[in-house]
């Protein structure tokens, strides 16, 4: 006689996917608004035409939010949780790849979520 074959059912589990910048640590997420991934950082560099001159009217450290009045006269609300509210300064040049989703701020590129898009 053979015993009968036992199968466990696998636990169900939720998969979710938390960015340690949330928990106050480097960024482990390359989404828009987190950590800049080298292939953007090379897809920003090799289309220079897509960048957009503006300037920085707010900026908000607590939030995350950056505010850019653009060359063309557009408004471009930005997101970004790796610390670009707080090197944007109010009145400061600053450039938007239109594209690739790029802050170019007080010397730094940023990965920017563009909230004027939602």
């Amino acid at each position: 006689m053979s015993s009968p074959h036992l199968r466990s059912t696998p636990a169900p589990s939720t998969p979710v996917a938390a960015c340690m910048c949330a928990r106050g640590a480097a960024c482990s997420s390359f989404a828009p608004g987190h950590a800049v991934h080298l292939l953007q950082r090379r897809v920003v560099a090799a289309t220079p035409s897509e960048w957009i001159d503006g300037v920085v009217t707010h900026a908000d450290a607590a939030a995350g939010e950056v505010v850019v009045h653009a060359l063309d006269g557009s408004e471009l609300r930005l997101w970004n949780a790796a610390g670009a509210a707080a090197s944007a300064v109010a009145g400061e040049p600053v450039a938007v790849h239109g594209r690739y989703h790029a802050l170019w701020a007080a010397g730094r590129l940023f990965n920017v979520a563009r909230l004027d898009r939602l």
